[in-house]
This record gives C-alpha cells, structure tokens and sequence, in this order.
C-alpha cells in the first residue's frame, strides 16, 4: 500500500497535509476486527465512527447488497420508485414514534440534518408566517459538517468556530445539566425556556440530540430535560427536531433515544447506522402536520431532491440491517455491553488523569483533564490490539453489538492501561 501518495496527497477528517498524523493500511475487516496490512487484528471500538452496529463481512447485508446488485444498483427517484424504498420508508415509520409518518431519504447525516432544517423553515413560510427562521440549539451539541448542520453546532465545541462569521446566527441555550439519572429541577430549563419565552416569534424550532450528545462532548442528560423541552416547544409554536443520526437503531439502550423520555419529536434525522456500517445513506421523518404544512405553501412541494436519494443498494442492505437488528436479542446485548462497559472502565474513576467516566448503553466514555495526545495514544492502544479514536479530553468505546465479552474486556483493558 502507497502510504507515501495517502501522506502527500489524500486528506483524511480533520487532518492536516503539511503534518498529516499517521493513518494505518487496513486490508480487511471481519466481525469486530479490522486487520491491518501487516496481519494484526485490531478490535475496532469505534463501530467505524457509531454504524458497524453488526462488526463487519455480515453475510446477510452481503447477500442483500448482491441480489439488489444484480437488479439495479442505482435509478433517479425523481419520477421514479422501487420496491427497496418502499420496503425501508414502510419499517421507519413502523418502528419509529407514531406521529412520524413521512420519509425523505438522503444521503448523509449531515445532509438528512439540513433536509431537517429546511424542512422546518419552509413549514412556518408556508403557515405565512417567514419571519420564524432561527433555531435554538444546545451548547456542546453536534449537527454534522455542512452550512447549516454547522450554524446548529455549538460555536466552540462543535468545531466550527472558525466559519462563524458565515454561518446564520441562532439561539444557544446551556447544555443540560442534570445527567441521565438525575430529575430535571425549574433551574436547570430556565436559560432555555427564557429563550424560547422571548424569542419564540422568530424561532422556527428547537434542535437538539436527544439524550446524548455526541461528537460535542459525549454527554448524557435526563430524560426529563428532553420531555420539558418538548413541552415548551408545544407551548409557544416551536418544531422539535430530534438528531439521531448518532443514537438511533439502539445504541443509547432503547431503539430511538427519544423513547428514554417518552417523547416524539415533530422532524427526526437517521444516519450512521442506518446501513449497518456498509454505506451511506440517511432518513429524515416527519409528522403529518409538517408535510401537509409545507405542501399547502407557496412552492407547493418540498424543496429538495439529491442525486442519489433513494439509492437502491442503500436501501436494500438497510433492510436487511433493520431486519437483522430487530430478529436479534440486541437489548440484552446492549444492556450487557453497559454493565461490562461500567464495571471494566471503573478503575479509571480513581486515576489522576482523569476527570470521569460515564456509560450508557453501549457507549462508555473517559472524559480526561487535559486534552489527549491522539496519535500516541492510538499507537499504545494498537500495541494492546485496540482502534480507538479519541478527540480533546474524550477517550470513548462505541463497539458493534456483536462483540463478545472476551473482546470487550481486550478493549476496556487497553483502555485502562493507557488512560490511568
């Protein structure tokens, strides 16, 4: 493998080509291993950034993935339809909260965030009422990559701040305080419901991750915090925009993370692992009242439609990860993934270095004091058989639900033995 061209010429995320860090030459992935080119295995961690929730080579989304091959790889949805999309919208809005009951399918995450936003931008324009185009975010929120998935992004955290004079300006409320298992006081929703009370004439919606917020610091908040947010926006005319790109398809301990709190939100994002890791492909839901809203306006439909929305492959081989996902004990296995998680990464509450530890679901996270050196960190992680990818202070395990205990305790280990 040319690393010399990968060094000189590719840019990798959030890399730099005048110093790139290193990258390691993976040449093939099986279960929840990836194995490098020169024969180690590594337990990969990281589900491949939170969607190889079934680990890798899974026979049944390559056998989903070859016969919708030999059919059609790719047709225009505009004007056009096939049975794999059909399939997909009808088990979204299935397993989705009820009052969800339209789908826009899209490409990324990023993308299905922005489809959100102008689905809610060109619902108040179509209720005549355009004036209503800001939205009120999270600090410590994450939103994706693109324009308008960044504006929604917290200023400092989020990664963007370096575009903030291009970016539309919206409301930010504090990040939640309580944490997952703690009640949600008047004090903690203040600053927010003081926001929405003042500014509501020209909000269109409130966009948040529901109960855990990802790339934006890895926390975890009360459910209770999600069910009052959702109150407030009833009260003052606001959408509820819930980000689950990170969080859906089981990964917080429930299906959808908005079912911790009993809540449905008016527009709900999907990404990640939607596919079960094999490619690319997003979904944004929304209520009736939304898609009625924006086709009774002005445009008289919704203004969007990306090249290869609906893509055939995608959409089979999400089919095949639902059904997999769904046919599984997952519950069980995420609810013992959390227990190991929080059991095996415990010592490291005791370690200097380390500021706290927080599990839920099958997520376990170490929270440093001071900011990690990552390439070295991942060296001394691969040297124990680990792929991890830390960020700031952030040292986390997102692992695909298939890994056995062995594996898991390989995993939380290394972590240990490096952290503390």
């Amino acid at each position: 493998m040319d690393l010399d061209f990968d060094r000189a010429h590719i840019w990798h995320p959030y890399s730099s080509l005048i110093d790139p860090p290193p990258v390691y030459p993976i040449a093939r992935a099986e279960g929840v291993h990836l194995y490098l080119e020169d024969g180690r295995a590594l337990i990969d961690g990281m589900s491949s950034w939170w969607c190889a929730l079934h680990g890798y080579n899974v026979p049944e989304l390559n056998t989903a993935l070859q016969k919708q091959m030999e059919k059609m790889s790719h047709v225009m949805f505009g004007g056009l339809t096939h049975q794999p999309a059909i399939d997909l919208c009808k088990k979204l809005v299935e397993i989705t909260p009820q009052p969800l009951q339209r789908v826009f399918l899209a490409d990324s995450g990023s993308v299905s965030v922005e489809v959100a936003i102008k689905m809610a931008l060109q619902y108040w324009h179509s209720q005549r009422r355009p004036e209503k185009n800001k939205l009120l975010a999270l600090r410590n929120g994450y939103h994706g990559d693109t324009f308008g998935a960044m504006a929604a992004c917290d200023p400092v955290t989020g990664m963007h701040h370096l575009f903030a004079g291009q970016l539309t300006q919206h409301f930010f409320a504090p990040a939640p305080r309580p944490t997952f298992n703690e009640p949600c006081e008047d004090a903690d929703i203040a600053e927010l419901q003081q926001l929405i009370e003042e500014n509501h004439g020209q909000l269109a919606a409130v966009i948040l991750e529901p109960i855990v917020q990802g790339a934006g610091g890895m926390r975890f908040y009360s459910p209770e915090y999600l069910q009052r947010v959702r109150e407030l926006c009833d009260q003052h005319e606001l959408l509820l925009i819930a980000d689950e790109i990170a969080t859906g398809f089981g990964r917080s301990g429930k299906l959808f993370a908005c079912e911790h709190a009993g809540i449905s939100p008016d527009i709900l994002t999907l990404g990640k692992a939607l596919t079960g890791g094999t490619m690319t492909l997003a979904a944004t839901l929304c209520t009736d009242k939304v898609a009625e809203g924006i086709c009774r306006g002005e445009a008289g439909v919704f203004m969007h439609g990306p090249t290869f929305m609906g893509n055939p492959l995608a959409c089979a081989v999400s089919n095949a990860s639902i059904d997999l996902l769904l046919s599984s004990p997952w519950q069980r296995r995420v609810a013992s993934i959390e227990q190991q998680l929080q059991r095996e990464l415990a010592p490291l509450r005791n370690a200097d270095a380390v500021a706290d530890v927080r599990c839920l679901g099958a997520i376990g996270v170490v929270e440093m004091r001071e900011p990690v050196d990552m390439a070295r960190v991942q060296e001394a992680l691969i040297a124990r058989g680990v792929w991890l990818r830390p960020f700031g202070k952030l040292v986390y395990a997102m692992p695909p639900y298939v890994i056995s205990e062995q594996d898991l305790s390989q995993l939380t280990n290394a972590m240990v033995d490096v952290l503390a």
